[in-house]
C-alpha cells in the first residue's frame, strides 16, 4: 500500500482557527507531540509500505499516535474512534492543525497496521517512550535533564497475561465442537444424521454443582455423552468434507481431534478453540489458582523508573530462560546491555546471561560485612518495587486481560502497554515540573510585591 500525507486545508483557516491557536499550548499531549520524533518513525516504519501498488494508506502518525492514545488512556479500539472525533487535543496529536468532523480510521485498519509493523516496530516505539525523556525540561531554576543514563542495574520479574477466554473445562470443549461441526454443515450444505440441538443444553445443565457428591455420578455420565456426541459429529463432517471447503476446516478438524484425544494429566494441552496457544499457569496466588495466557518477563530501571524491555514466552518455560530474550530485547532498544540483573527466587539456575550478572536471594557469607549485608539487602528491597509497576501495567494499561488475538496480539499488547507506561511517567513528570514553575513564578511575583510596599511606604 501507498503511504499518505495528511491532508492539506489551509484554505479552511480564513472561517476557522488552526488548533494550534485556540488550545491550551501547556496541555501534555500538546507538549508531547513535540517531543516525539514522528519524523524519525516516519521514515523507520515506512519500509514496511509498497510504494509500487495499491491505494494510499493512513498516514504513519496518525495511525502511531492512535496506537499511543489507546494505551496512554486504556481505550478500546472502538472507544479511541468515537473519541478521537471530539477531542481536539488528540486531534492535534495525530498531525493534524484544523478539527475534523470525521473519523480518522476504521477501527479495524488498527488491526492491521498492527500486523503491517510487526514487533520491530512496536520496539521501535517502545524506544521513542523512552527516549522522550531526555527533551523533557525541568523546572524553574533547575537545568535540563540530561540523557536518560545507562542503567548499570535492572529489575525483572515475571506475571502471567490473561487471555480474553472462558475458564476452560472439558464439557465446554465438547459443546464449542459441537456447536461448530453444526455452524460448518449448514454453511457447506451438509446433511448431519442429526443436530442435538435439545441433547447438549441438558447435558449441559447437567453440569451445574458437579462436585457435589449427589450430582457427581450424573456429571460425569453426562460429561462421557458429551464427549462421544462430538467425536461422532466431528467425524460425520469429516467424512464429507471435500475440496475447497476441506482445505478451510482442516485446520479446526486437526484440533478438535486433538481435544478429544487429550487426558486430563497430558502435557501441550489445548484450553481453547479461537485461541489454541493459551497454556496453564500457576504462579502461587490464593485467590486465582490458575491463569490462562502467556508469561511475560518486564525489565524495569530503578534510577529511572521506565520499563526498559518485556518479553511474551511463548511456550510455558521455567522463568530463568525468559532472561536471555528480554534482555536481547533491551539491547536492540538501549543499544547496550546493564551490568546486573536483580531477580527473585523464582529465576534459581541462572548466574550469568549474556554477560550481565543474575543476583539472587540467598544468604550471606561469613565474611561478609554489615555494610555490604546492607547494601545487598537495600538492592532485592528495591527490586520488590516492581511489583506495583506490574499492577499498574495490568489495571492501567490493559495487561490484566488481552483482547488482541493470535501470539502476534499477545506481543502487542505487551509492548504497548510498556510505551503506555513511559508516556504516562513523562506526563505525571512534565505536570510536576510545570507546578514547580508556577510555584516559582507566584513566589517571585509575592516578592517583588512585597519590595515594592516596602520602598512605597
Amino acid at each position: 500500500m501507498l503511504q499518505e500525507k495528511l491532508p492539506n486545508q489551509s484554505q479552511l483557516n480564513l472561517y476557522f482557527p488552526v488548533l494550534n491557536q485556540i488550545l491550551n499550548p501547556k496541555h501534555e499531549l500538546m507538549k508531547l507531540s513535540a517531543v516525539i520524533q514522528w519524523h524519525s518513525l516516519e521514515m523507520s516504519l515506512s519500509k514496511k509500505y509498497n510504494n509500487d501498488m495499491g491505494r494510499p494508506a493512513k498516514p504513519i502518525r496518525l495511525m502511531c499516535s492512535l496506537l499511543i492514545l489507546k494505551y496512554l488512556y486504556n481505550l478500546s479500539d472502538e472507544g479511541l474512534i468515537a473519541q478521537w472525533t471530539q477531542n481536539p487535543y488528540y486531534q492535534y496529536f495525530g498531525g493534524f492543525s484544523e478539527f475534523q468532523w470525521g473519523q480518522p480510521c476504521a477501527s479495524s485498519e488498527l488491526v492491521h497496521f498492527r500486523y503491517r509493523i510487526g514487533r520491530q516496530g512496536e520496539e521501535l516505539i517502545l524506544k521513542e517512550s523512552i527516549r522522550v525523556h531526555d527533551d523533557l525540561k525541568g523546572g524553574a531554576g533547575q537545568k535540563r535533564r540530561k540523557k536518560v543514563s545507562k542503567e548499570k542495574q535492572v529489575f525483572s520479574d515475571t506475571t502471567v497475561q490473561e487471555k480474553d477466554i472462558t475458564f476452560p473445562t472439558d464439557t465446554k470443549l465438547y459443546k464449542k465442537i459441537v456447536e461448530r461441526c453444526r455452524r460448518i454443515a449448514r454453511d457447506s450444505g451438509l446433511k448431519v444424521r442429526q443436530s442435538y440441538k435439545r441433547t447438549v443444553p441438558k447435558l449441559m445443565q447437567a453440569q451445574r454443582f458437579r462436585n457435589h457428591p449427589k450430582n457427581k455420578s450424573k456429571a460425569i455420565r453426562a460429561e462421557r455423552k458429551l464427549k462421544t456426541i462430538a467425536g461422532r459429529m466431528l467425524r460425520e463432517v469429516d467424512r464429507q468434507l471435500e475440496g475447497f471447503d476441506r482445505m478451510i476446516y482442516q485446520g479446526f478438524i486437526d484440533l478438535a481431534n486433538k481435544i478429544l484425544s487429550q487426558q486430563k494429566a497430558g502435557s501441550k494441552k489445548i484450553y481453547s478453540l479461537d485461541e489454541p496457544h493459551v497454556y496453564c499457569m500457576s504462579k502461587g496466588k490464593d485467590w486465582k489458582k490458575y491463569e490462562f495466557g502467556s508469561k511475560v518477563n518486564v525489565l524495569w530501571g530503578g534510577k529511572s523508573g521506565l520499563i526498559m524491555a518485556v518479553h511474551n514466552c511463548e511456550e510455558n518455560v521455567h522463568d530463568s530462560k525468559t532472561l536471555e530474550p528480554v534482555l536481547d530485547q533491551f539491547e536492540r532498544v538501549n543499544e547496550y546491555l546493564p551490568e546486573e540483573c536483580v531477580t527473585d527466587r523464582g529465576f534459581r539456575g541462572k548466574v550469568d546471561v549474556k554477560g550481565v550478572k543474575v543476583s539472587i536471594p540467598k544468604p550471606a557469607a561469613k565474611n561478609v560485612t554489615k555494610y555490604q549485608k546492607r547494601k545487598i539487602r537495600e538492592k532485592f528491597r528495591k527490586r520488590a518495587g516492581i511489583e506495583p509497576i506490574i499492577g499498574h501495567l495490568k489495571s492501567d494499561f490493559r495487561l490484566k486481560r488481552n483482547y488482541l488475538s493470535g501470539i502476534n496480539g499477545d506481543h502487542h499488547n505487551l509492548i504497548m502497554s510498556a510505551v503506555g507506561f513511559n508516556i504516562r511517567k513523562w506526563i505525571r513528570c512534565y505536570l510536576e515540573h510545570l507546578k514547580n514553575w508556577l510555584k516559582f513564578i507566584l513566589h517571585y511575583n509575592f516578592q517583588n510585591y512585597c519590595l515594592n510596599q516596602l520602598l512605597a511606604s
